[in-house]
């Protein structure tokens, strides 16, 4: 008589959370069958399905919002108060998009939480049952993630922008058609998908959350002073410039561009840095278990 093995709780429980392996069985499907943009579907069910998630990024846009409101507010009150000099050396853009410093975290924050948290509850381990050569899902993370920051931040970015210049009024505020401008915007909403995807690429390499989190804190906030204090200055003015948070601002920059990047240059930078974490996050994926 043949002995029937019963599935374990948990792992029925991980195997109804997962959406790959529930459209395969509902279908009739083996792993062979999962084609790229079915897994691509999973991951966005998994990322729309957790609240948290959202609220992460809705953050990063209320912040993005806020503090350049207050620094607009600032640059008016300066005006006001006679402060035309500082005004004169002040980018009303930049001004407007000054909250990236704090969103660039909170982005990368959603980017580590979306693999490590599948490491953390074991769902990854599923996921990889169902697409056994796990590089696609790595991708299809890649494509979601990118696709929705980039879809939140864009919009972001305009209003940012629009309401910072409502707020610094007069002949000092800018338009979308001066130099730089549009490029600046959009390319903000560009830097933060980035971002987003080197934090995906660091929790996938440490899987653990907090490393990753603390990781990219000093990556983009920490490291950049840092090497600033310590290495001569005929060094470190050639070094700093290639740190992913000072591309990024050659990219987000108008005005004068000493010891930054070209736009271009910038963006090919922080291209590849985010090319380099995914590429060893992908090396370590094929090669650990999960």
């Amino acid at each position: 008589m043949a002995t029937v093995i019963a599935e374990p709780a948990i792992g029925r429980h991980a195997r109804a959370l997962d959406p790959v392996t529930n459209v395969n069985e509902r279908l009739g499907r083996t792993s062979l069958g999962v084609t790229f943009p079915r897994v691509i579907r999973s991951e966005w069910v998994k990322l729309r399905s957790l609240q948290s998630n959202w609220v992460t990024m809705l953050s990063a846009a209320v912040v993005m919002i806020g503090v350049g409101a207050l620094s607009a507010a600032f640059l008016s009150d300066t005006i006001a108060g006679g402060g035309d000099g500082f005004a004169d050396t002040t980018d009303p853009t930049t001004t407007s998009l000054s909250g990236m410093m704090l969103a660039q975290i909170i982005v990368g924050i959603v980017g580590v939480l979306t693999i490590t948290s599948e490491f953390a509850n074991g769902m990854l381990r599923t996921t990889f049952a169902a697409v056994p050569k796990r590089l696609p899902v790595l991708w299809a993370k890649v494509v979601v993630v990118a696709g929705v920051t980039f879809a939140v931040m864009l919009p972001t970015m305009f209003a940012t922008f629009f309401i910072g210049q409502v707020i610094i009024g007069g002949d000092l505020n800018a338009s979308l058609s001066d130099d730089g401008v549009l490029r600046a915007v959009i390319g903000s909403a560009g830097y933060l998908t980035a971002i987003a995807l080197l934090g995906l690429g660091l929790g996938s390499i440490l899987r653990q959350a907090a490393g990753a989190i603390g990781t990219i804190f000093a990556l983009l906030l920490i490291v950049p002073g840092l090497l600033g204090l310590v290495l001569p200055a005929s060094i470190g003015d050639d070094t700093l410039k290639y740190l992913p948070s000072n591309a990024g601002q050659a990219v987000t920059w108008i005005g004068p561009t000493d010891g930054l990047l070209s736009p271009a240059a910038g963006s090919l930078v922080v291209l590849g840095w985010v090319a380099a974490f995914l590429g060893v996050a992908a090396v370590l994926l094929k090669r650990r278990d999960a």
